[in-house]
C-alpha cells in the first residue's frame, strides 16, 4: 500500500506542557498516532508565511486558543486572535481545502469572530469528546482532503501502479524487473526507485486513457489543465514545446501559405517552416548592444506595415499583397530576457485578417495565475474572444512550472466564428507523438496544471516575483554600498518598490527609457517580467560603448559553474537567470555571495590555476594568468572587434531569401551542398540554420544569402576562437575541421552553385 507523509499539525503553546491543556493535546496527537496517521507538534507560529508554507506537507492543522487569550482587557480580541487569524490568512493563500481545525477549552464558536471560523472545519472542546473519537473524526476530514489531491491521470497512474498486475506488454523492463537481473540494472532501479519503474507502462493499459487518442484519464485531465489555464482545449505533448509548435503549424499551414513570424523565433517554429512549404514573411524585434533582443515595434502588426514586407518580397512577385490572408502569425511570448506583449492590442489588430494566432509561451506559462501580468499573456479570464482568429498557446511546463523536462501542452482558444476541428488537430497530432510516450511526463503536466489551481498557484508566482524582486533589491543594496567601486547591475527599471512585488506598471516599457535600449517603443505594448533576471557585467554600456576595462561574462559564469551555481544563458556581457517557482532564498543569496567573490578574486588578480582549477587542467595555457588579466585580455579582443555593435548590426541587417527554405533544405537530401569555407561564403545560399550562441537566435535560415555582416561576424569568431580556446564563440550551422597541417578551418553547407 502506497503511504505518503502528510502529517497532522498541531500547533499549541501547551504541546509539551504538564498541565492540564498540555495533556489533553498530548492526548488527541496520541489517538491520531494510533489510527496510523503521523503528528507534527509544535508551540508555537513562528514566522508565520514560513511556517504557512508546510501546508504543502501537512494533512490537517489543529490549532489551539485558550479561554484568557480571545479577548484581552475591555472585551477587545486578545493578540493570540490577532495572530490566529494572521496564520489562517496566510495557510488560505496558498491553500483553499486543508482542514484547519480550532481547539479551545470552554469557550464556543459565539465567542470567535466570523472572518476566522468561515474558514474552519471544525471546533474542537478539549474536555468533552474523547481523544479516540475527535482523531477519527480530524482523520476522516485529513484522508478526504488528501484522496481529493490528485488530478485524474496521475490518480489512476498510482492506482494502476499498486494494483500488483503483472504486465506482459512493453516496455521490456517489465516494471524494473529487469534491471534487478544485472548489477548496474540494480543500481539503476536503486537510483530511480519502484513507483517510477512501476509507473513506466505502455498505452495497452486501458485504464490510464490514451494520449493518442485523448481519452479515459489522460482526457480528463487535459480538461482539467484547460480549465486551469483559461484555454477551450489542452493537448499535453511529452517531447517538449518544439514538438508542440510543430503540431500548432501542421494542422494550420499548407505549402506555399505566406506566414507571418517572429525573427526572434526558436528554432522548432523554422523547421516548422521548413516542413510546412510555407512562404515566410518576418517581423523583426528591436535589440540593445548588451545582445537582449526587444520588442517587435507595434506598427509592424499593422496590415499595411505586412502588406508592404509581402509586396516587397523576392519569393512573392507577382502576388497582389493585398489579396493575401496570412495563415499563421506565430509571435515569441516572452523573450528569452523577459519582454512580453500585450497580447489584447495584437488580437485587436490581426483578428479577421490572420487566421490564426500563434504566441509561443515557452517561457511564459506561469502569466495566467497572478494579476501582475493583465493582459501580457495568451489566455485570460473574462476576455473578449476575437472574431474570427483563433488563438494557440504553446507552453514548456517543465521550465518554470513543476512538469519533468519535455512536459509541454498546446492550449487552444476558439473564436466567436471558429472553433477548433478536435478530430482534424488531432492528425497533426499523431504525426509528431510517439506511440510510447513516457507515463511520467505525462503525470507531470496533469500534476503542474493541478499545482497551479488558483489560489496555489497564484502563491506560489508571487513567491517567485516576491524573490526577483528581493534579489535585485539585494544586489543594489551591495552596489550602493561598494559606492563608486564596481559591481555588477541586474537589467531592469531604474525604480524598484522597497518591499514585495510592487506595481506592474513599474516593468511596463516607456518610450525613451534609457534602461532599455529600445527607442521608441509603444505606450503599455511591452513589460518586463521580473523573474526573468538578466545580469549586466561591467566593460559596456547599452549603446554599444566599451569601457577601459571589461569583465566578460564567459568568465563570470565560468566561475560560477566551479563554485556550484550554474546558470540558464550567457551573452557578451550579461548572464541570465530565472526565478521559477522551484527558486529559494538560499540558491539566490549563494550566487549574491558567490558574485562577491568573484569581484574580491577579480581585485586580486587571484590565480587561475587556484580559483578555476577544472577549467586551467583543460586549458593549461591560461594557467600562469590571473584572473584581472583574462579579462581584461577577452574585453580587448571584444572592443577591438567592435563585437557588440557588430552582432546588433548583423541580426538586422538586410536578410535575403533567395529560395524556400523548403527547397534549400532539400539540397540536402538530394546532395546538392557544397562545404563553403568563411572567406568564400558571401552571396552563397545556405542549407543550415546558422545559430550563434550567445543569443541561441537563428541568424540565417535555408534558402537565404550571406551578406558582408554575418561573414565578418564569422571571420571574428575564427579569429577569438583560436586566441581564447575554452571561452569559444559556439556557431551551431558552422562546421569545424581540422586541415592537413592540423589547424581548425570553418566552413558551412550551402547550395552547390549549377
Amino acid at each position: 500500500m502506497l503511504r505518503f507523509h502528510f502529517p497532522i499539525v498541531i500547533i499549541d503553546e501547551d504541546f509539551r506542557s504538564e498541565n492540564a491543556s498540555g495533556l489533553s493535546i498530548r492526548a488527541l496527537a496520541q489517538a491520531i498516532e494510533k489510527e496510523g496517521f503521523e503528528v507534527l507538534g509544535t508551540t508555537s507560529y513562528g514566522d508565520l508565511s514560513q511556517f504557512a508554507q508546510q501546508q504543502s506537507r501537512a494533512s490537517a492543522f489543529i490549532l489551539s486558543i485558550d479561554d484568557e487569550e480571545i479577548a484581552a482587557e475591555g472585551g477587545e480580541e486578545g493578540p493570540a486572535v490577532e495572530a490566529l487569524r494572521k496564520f489562517i490568512r496566510e495557510i488560505r493563500f496558498r491553500n483553499a481545502d486543508i482542514p484547519i481545525y480550532l481547539a479551545g477549552e470552554t469557550r464556543t464558536s459565539q465567542h470567535i469572530p466570523n472572518d476566522i471560523l468561515r474558514e474552519l472545519h471544525g471546533f474542537i472542546h478539549m474536555f468533552e469528546d474523547t481523544p479516540d473519537f475527535v482523531a477519527r473524526h480530524i482523520i476522516r476530514e485529513a484522508k478526504a482532503y488528501l484522496d481529493g489531491l490528485a488530478p485524474p491521470f496521475f490518480k489512476a497512474l498510482m492506482d494502476y501502479a499498486q494494483d500488483g498486475s503483472y504486465s506482459w506488454h512493453c516496455p521490456g523492463h517489465s516494471g524494473g524487473v529487469a534491471f534487478l537481473k544485472s548489477p548496474v540494472g540494480q543500481m539503476f532501479h536503486q537510483f530511480f526507485g519502484e513507483n517510477m519503474l512501476r509507473a513506466d507502462v505502455c498505452n495497452a493499459v486501458e485504464e490510464l486513457g490514451q494520449l493518442l487518442d485523448h481519452t479515459g484519464p489522460v482526457a480528463a485531465s487535459e480538461k482539467n489543465a484547460a480549465r486551469i489555464f483559461n484555454a477551450d482545449h489542452c493537448f499535453f505533448v511529452t517531447n517538449g514545446t518544439s514538438t508542440s509548435n510543430k503540431i500548432v503549424w501542421h494542422h494550420t499551414v499548407a505549402p506555399g501559405d505566406v506566414v507571418v513570424v517572429d525573427r526572434n523565433c526558436h528554432k522548432s517554429i523554422l523547421h516548422s517552416i521548413i516542413m510546412t512549404g510555407a512562404i515566410p514573411v518576418f517581423m523583426t524585434p528591436t535589440r540593445n548592444h548588451y545582445g537582449i533582443i526587444g520588442p517587435i515595434p507595434q506598427h509592424e502588426f499593422s496590415r499595411e506595415a505586412i502588406e508592404k514586407k509581402i509586396a516587397a518580397h523576392p519569393l512573392l512577385q507577382g502576388v497582389d499583397a493585398k489579396t493575401v490572408r496570412p495563415r499563421i502569425m506565430t509571435l515569441t511570448q516572452s523573450t528569452y530576457d523577459g519582454v512580453l506583449y500585450n497580447t489584447e492590442t495584437i488580437k485587436g489588430m490581426v483578428d479577421g485578417w490572420v487566421e490564426n494566432l500563434h504566441f509561443d509561451e515557452a517561457w511564459l506559462p506561469h502569466a495566467a495565475f497572478h494579476p501582475f501580468y493583465g493582459s501580457y499573456h495568451a489566455m485570460g479570464k473574462k476576455r473578449a474572444r476575437p472574431v474570427s482568429t483563433v488563438v494557440y498557446s504553446t507552453q514548456s511546463t517543465h521550465k518554470l512550472l513543476a512538469g519533468l523536462s519535455q512536459a509541454s501542452q498546446v492550449l487552444v482558444q476558439d473564436s466567436q466564428q471558429v472553433g477548433l476541428d478536435h478530430h482534424l488537430f488531432n492528425e497533426a497530432y499523431l504525426m509528431h507523438t510517439s506511440t510510447s510516450p513516457q507515463y511520467a511526463i505525462i503525470a507531470s503536466c496533469d500534476v503542474a496544471a493541478a499545482m497551479m489551481e488558483p489560489p496555489g498557484g497564484t502563491a506560489l508566482v508571487e513567491e517567485s516575483i516576491k524573490e526577483a524582486l528581493d534579489f535585485r533589491r539585494a544586489m543594489r543594496k551591495v552596489e550602493r554600498e561598494f559606492g563608486h567601486d564596481w559591481w555588477f547591475t541586474v537589467w531592469g527599471p531604474d525604480q524598484l518598490a522597497e518591499e514585495g512585488v510592487g506595481r506592474a506598471a513599474d516593468w511596463v516599457l516607456a518610450a525613451g527609457d534609457a534602461w532599455h535600449g529600445f527607442g521608441e517603443v509603444s505606450a503599455g505594448f511591452n513589460m518586463l517580467d521580473p523573474i526573468k533576471s538578466t545580469i549586466i557585467t561591467p566593460g559596456l554600456d547599452v549603446n554599444g560603448k566599451f569601457d577601459q576595462t571589461g569583465i566578460p561574462a564567459g568568465i563570470v559564469t565560468k566561475f560560477l559553474a566551479e563554485h556550484g551555481v550554474v546558470v540558464e544563458k550567457t551573452g557578451l556581457y550579461s548572464f541570465f537567470i530565472m526565478f521559477t517557482i522551484g527558486i529559494t532564498k538560499g540558491r539566490w543569496n549563494t550566487l549574491l555571495t558567490a558574485l562577491q567573490q568573484f569581484k574580491d578574486d577579480y581585485d586580486k588578480n587571484a590565480p587561475l590555476w587556484r580559483i578555476l582549477p577544472e577549467f586551467v587542467a583543460k586549458h593549461p595555457r591560461y594557467e600562469r594568468m590571473g584572473l584581472r588579466d583574462l579579462c581584461q585580455a577577452i574585453h580587448e579582443a571584444y572592443a577591438e572587434g567592435d563585437v557588440a555593435r557588430l552582432t546588433t548590426e548583423m541580426y538586422l541587417s538586410d536578410l535575403q531569401p533567395a529560395m524556400t527554405p523548403t527547397d534549400a533544405y532539400a539540397c540536402i537530401a538530394k546532395r546538392r551542398t557544397e562545404r563553403v569555407p568563411i572567406d568564400r561564403l558571401e552571396g552563397r545560399i545556405t542549407t543550415s540554420l546558422l545559430t550563434p550562441y550567445p543569443p541561441g537566435i537563428p541568424l540565417l535560415i535555408p534558402g537565404e544569402r550571406f551578406n558582408k555582416k554575418i561573414v565578418d561576424f564569422l571571420r571574428f569568431a575564427r579569429s577569438f576562437n583560436a586566441a581564447f580556446p575554452g571561452f569559444a564563440t559556439d556557431v551551431h550551422g558552422l562546421i569545424e575541421d581540422v586541415d592537413a597541417d592540423g589547424r581548425k578551418t570553418y566552413a558551412v553547407d550551402c547550395v552547390r552553385d549549377a
